[in-house]
């Protein structure tokens, strides 16, 4: 279990069950940091209440918080598969596809039927062997591995802070309902974040915690996707639009989002873990297609990367974007990044681990 989310899960608990009679800040810290993701993944009972109504921001924190082990679910399964794993409407291989889970993929266990599984990933639902699934303590590995607890903005704009005190000089600003990857619970009043490649931090009481797991993508989206790109490339073809720049463009303000604060080996690394994946086979086959997929780069599904195109991308990430378009890499094949925590095995570039 990493550092990061036990002392995450510590902290939101610990802030309200110091408000329950009868549990120490002690036994709690005891009781999570001995845990693994089984615990926040499947919580036990306890005899604290909750008050609905209250109007402490600390027990609203708690409440969310265990919404989003509810979220999760009790039971859950990982895609254990090298490129995509197809879910089916019925538990038969000759049923229709309802969606794909990619590698690293997860999702909610419904239901079960002989050697299928029914699962919940993001909007797919349906069956999937059970032979291409991690279950139980495997899967919660792999969920350990791979996903990563988010701090959802939970007010209108938050400044992100050079330090953990409201004396500090401003990164910048993160508005309602962005999410940004939490580093370390730093105390009960600050929390640290990864601001677009830099250690920035906010204030608790204007978030709520959220575990990201990448989900899977239903047919009709990639459908509806994969039209959209056709048609945006039959409008370029005609238009003065060129594609190949718009891309550039594209894949330049996901790297200012990911690797901003990144050196420049590191915002080519980002740019050809994009490029890597588009030539997989594994996902799909456009950098639009890949930078918008389901559940995969927070910065584009919050909205970031939309408005970094729009304002404008700095030069060196435009740079970066055309190297790795052109082919260049310093990250080998890599398919796959996250901010550096010592956990894993991989090509370590700055604050970030490819592999």
């Amino acid at each position: 279990m990493l550092k990061i989310k036990l002392v995450a899960i510590f902290l939101v608990i610990s802030l309200s069950f110091a408000l329950v009679p009868g549990i120490s800040a002690e036994a709690t810290e005891e009781t999570f940091m001995s845990a693994g993701i089984s615990t926040y993944l499947n919580p036990v009972t306890t005899n604290a209440t909750f008050e609905v109504a209250s109007i402490d921001e600390t027990l609203c924190i708690n409440q969310k918080f265990q919404l989003e082990q509810q979220r999760i679910g009790d039971e859950f399964a990982m895609a254990n598969v090298q490129k995509s794993l197809n879910i089916r409407l019925e538990p038969d291989e000759g049923s229709d596809r309802v969606g794909v889970l990619y590698k690293d993929n997860g999702g909610i266990i419904l239901d079960r039927d002989s050697d299928w599984i029914k699962i919940k990933s993001g909007d797919v639902v349906g069956w999937a062997k059970e032979e291409f699934l991690l279950t139980g303590e495997e899967a919660q590995a792999m969920a350990d591995d791979v996903g990563h607890w988010l701090a959802t903005i939970e007010t209108d704009v938050v400044r992100v802070r050079q330090e953990p005190n409201l004396e500090s000089e401003t990164l910048g600003y993160i508005a309602y309902d962005d999410g940004l990857t939490i580093i370390e619970i730093i105390n009960e009043e600050w929390v640290s974040v990864d601001y677009e490649g830099e250690v920035g931090y906010v204030v608790t009481e204007f978030i709520s915690v959220r575990f990201h797991i990448d989900e899977g993508e239903t047919i009709e989206v990639i459908k509806a996707r994969e039209a959209a790109e056709a048609e945006k490339r039959r409008t370029a073809n005609r238009g003065r639009v060129d594609a190949s720049a718009d891309e550039i463009r594209l894949l330049g303000a996901l790297i200012y989002c990911e690797a901003g604060n990144q050196s420049y080996e590191g915002k080519v690394g980002v740019g050809a873990v994009v490029m890597n994946r588009v030539k997989s086979g594994a996902y799909p086959n456009t950098i639009h297609g890949v930078i918008y997929a389901s559940g995969q780069f927070p910065p584009a599904l919050n909205g970031k990367v939309a408005r970094i195109y729009e304002q404008g991308v700095p030069a060196s990430c435009l740079q970066a974007a055309e190297a790795a378009i052109n082919g260049e890499t310093t990250v080998g094949g890599a398919t796959r990044f996250n901010r550096n925590r010592g956990t894993r095995e991989g090509i370590v570039i700055g604050a970030h681990i490819f592999w």
